[in-house]
């Protein structure tokens, strides 16, 4: 079955941390580039952050550069992101998926069902 399941978003302050983490499954997942997108209320969704196939390259949105870090397990078939420094306007609901430039690739079909991040200051 094509499917991703996020999970690891919570509540926190402002200034606090939390872990992702998102479990594919039905395509192989090591031949993918994995990224990581967030949708805040009233705003399209947009990309965070993505890894290579390897895990050995990974790119950012300026806006959590320095703060984020992305990693994957492919043993494991999970790509994981690390969000220190939590600020309110990184509350929104986070979704992975495979990425290409940028752009979310439907391999492991739509959405998941994503995972809540509420920063309050």
């Amino acid at each position: 079955q094509v499917q991703l399941v996020e999970s690891g978003g919570g509540s926190v302050q402002a200034g606090g941390s939390l872990r992702l983490s998102c479990a594919a499954s039905g395509r192989t997942f090591s031949s993918y580039a994995m990224g990581w997108f967030r949708q805040a209320p009233g705003k399209e969704r947009e990309f965070v952050a993505g890894v290579d196939w390897s895990g050995g390259i990974s790119y950012y949105a300026d806006s959590v550069k320095g703060r984020f870090t992305i990693s994957r397990d492919n043993a494991k078939n999970t790509v994981y992101l690390q969000m220190n420094s939590l600020k309110s306007e990184d509350t929104a609901v986070y979704y992975c998926n495979a990425v290409a430039n940028r752009q979310p690739v439907y391999v492991f079909g739509s959405w998941g069902q994503g995972t809540q991040v509420t920063v309050s200051s």
